[in-house]
């Protein structure tokens, strides 16, 4: 791991600081493949207020020596998220108060492949523990696999979350809605949630 980048633990109120530049490496990463989103920092703002009202969050960000978010992680107990993320769980008849729902693993392309990812899933991990949570759950964006705008050698990250403890669960499902990179409006996205047994 570069030695160069400092890693925080942040939680509640302490990441109001941070809003900006973690709603930009948001918008950043999350407009390369398969998200494809055509955020803004505005938007941004108001979503990312979730964790700062949540005094049981946790928010860990890579900051390089310029002080710039060049890498992010979140979690909260899935009660305090919107309905939207609480639905699919709540009719399959999961206790949503046994469950710390995983956010973003986001980071710079030249920070990938140095282990940051699994020191986000363990981070995460000992949180959950700490808040008495049983499951861990995230929820990833269905695509196509010969969807157009997918990279040449775009590499699925599924094999990775197997390795982590994970498994997907096409039963428990959500549908977002942003607006793509191409496209004039915003439209319906299917996500499929990946979970692990802590217990």
């Amino acid at each position: 791991m570069d030695a160069s980048f400092t890693l925080l633990d942040l939680h509640g109120a302490e990441v109001e600081p941070w809003l900006d530049g973690l709603g930009e490496l948001r918008i950043s990463v999350f407009r390369e493949y398969p998200y494809l989103y055509d955020g803004t920092v505005e938007y941004e703002r108001e979503y990312l207020r979730t964790y700062v009202n949540t005094p049981d969050s946790l928010v860990v960000l890579v900051v390089d020596d310029a002080k710039h978010v060049v890498g992010a992680t979140t979690c909260l107990p899935l009660r305090d998220e919107g309905p939207e993320f609480q639905a699919p769980f709540l009719a399959a008849g999961y206790d949503v108060n046994s469950i710390c729902y995983f956010g973003e693993s986001i980071l710079l392309p030249q920070l990938r492949g140095q282990g940051l990812g699994k020191e986000f899933f363990k981070r995460r991990e000992a949180h959950a523990r700490k808040l008495g949570c049983r499951w861990s759950a995230f929820c990833a964006v269905d695509r196509m696999a010969d969807h157009p705008l997918r990279p040449a050698g775009y590499r699925v990250l599924d094999d990775f979350w197997v390795s982590q403890g994970y498994q997907k669960h096409p039963e428990l499902q959500a549908t977002f809605v942003w607006k793509e990179t191409g496209e004039a409006s915003e439209s319906p996205k299917t996500l499929t949630f990946w979970l692990k047994d802590l217990s």
